[in-house]
Formats: C-alpha cells, sequence, structure tokens
C-alpha cells in the first residue's frame, strides 16, 4: 500500500519491444547503467522488497520488467547499459532491445536516467543521455546512492555533472535526488510521475 498507489502488479517480463503487452497505460521507464541501484530504488518506490531483482554483480536485470500501476501506468525496468557480467553477444542484443523500446514504444511517457551520484559524469551515460535527445526521447535524471556521499560533495559532483551537460544541452530536465537506504527521494519522484499522469488523463 502507498499514498501514491493501491496495487503494483507485475505484468511480465519480455525479451523485446515486440513482445510487450499492447496496452494504452502511460509508461514510466527506469534505466541506468548496470550496478546504479536501478533495482534497490525501483523496489524503494514500489514499497515492495523484492519487486525487482537486486544483486552485488551488474546485469542481473537482461528483460523489459513491466509493472502495472493501479491500471492506470506502468512502471517499466529496462536492462542496465554499459558493462554487465555476460557475453558481448548478449550484451549488443540488450542493447538492442533497450532501444528498440525507448525508440518505438508509443505511450512512454518519461525516461529516468539514473546517474551514480558518487562519480564524475560517465562517457557511457553522456552518450545515452545525448541519443535520448536526438531521438526526442523525454527523460528525467535521478541522482542514485546519495547516503555513500557528504551533502557537500554531492552538490559539488551535481554541479560538476550539470556542467558537463550543459555542454550539449541548452536546459537541463527535471532532476531528482534518491536513496533507499536514506529513504530520501521517493515522495519527489512518485509526485512527479502522479502528476505527470493526471495531467495527461485529463487531456484524453
Amino acid at each position: 500500500m502507498s499514498e501514491y498507489f493501491k496495487e503494483i502488479k507485475f505484468i511480465g517480463s519480455f525479451p523485446d519491444v515486440d513482445g510487450c503487452p499492447k496496452n494504452k497505460l502511460n509508461e514510466y521507464a527506469f534505466i541506468g547503467r548496470s550496478n546504479v541501484g536501478k533495482s534497490s530504488l525501483i523496489n524503494y518506490l514500489s514499497n515492495h522488497a523484492s519487486l525487482a531483482k537486486t544483486s552485488k554483480k551488474p546485469g542481473k536485470t537482461q528483460l523489459i520488467n513491466m509493472f502495472n500501476v493501479d491500471d492506470s501506468w506502468s512502471m517499466v525496468d529496462l536492462p542496465g547499459y554499459g558493462y554487465a557480467v555476460a557475453s558481448k553477444k548478449n550484451r549488443h542484443l540488450w542493447k538492442k532491445m533497450i532501444y528498440g523500446y525507448l525508440e518505438s514504444r508509443d505511450n512512454l511517457i518519461n525516461t529516468f536516467v539514473l546517474l551514480d551520484s558518487r562519480l564524475e559524469l560517465q562517457k557511457i551515460d553522456l552518450e545515452f543521455i545525448n541519443w535520448l535527445g536526438s531521438k526526442g526521447i523525454p527523460f528525467s535524471i535521478i541522482y542514485t546512492k546519495i547516503d555513500g556521499i557528504t551533502r557537500s560533495k554531492l552538490d559539488f559532483h551535481i554541479e560538476r555533472i550539470q556542467n558537463a551537460l550543459l555542454e550539449y544541452w541548452r536546459e537541463l530536465p527535471p532532476q531528482f535526488i534518491s536513496s533507499s537506504t536514506n529513504k530520501e527521494g521517493r515522495e519527489e519522484i512518485m509526485e512527479f510521475i502522479s502528476e505527470t499522469n493526471s495531467s495527461l488523463n485529463e487531456k484524453k
């Protein structure tokens, strides 16, 4: 139970976008480099300890995992990009799966790109974010693992990341900070989804 939803149900895991259900639910996807804390964040947002599979080894998510939230919207857990404990062939297939979903899913409303707050902007993150921009795919940024860094260092790292992005972008998308350990960020992220979803539904 959550103040933002009553029920969240597992829809299924799919190897490609063609296998994903053809419904009209607004979709909000979560993605980031492998081991950025995506599964922990999804479990925190959903108030469910094991909704998404977590692991200390990167590459645990290997399919498009979809969840129905109150028959109102879908939470989509995408495989991480970058390094994973898998063959080069499998990583290529995952990339094809991810990009295929992001480019062709008409009801995708927002893609949350997760960045490790303890690190400077990684090349692979920049390339992925710029690719989203080139395709006109709406996205937001979530800084993860903020419990692993002091607040002053967090502010410094975020400013460096923002400055790096502003070399390519005129303005930045919505941004959030989060920690499943310290229980931070859930309200802001879920409020963003709720308000966006309500606004879109009113226009239908």
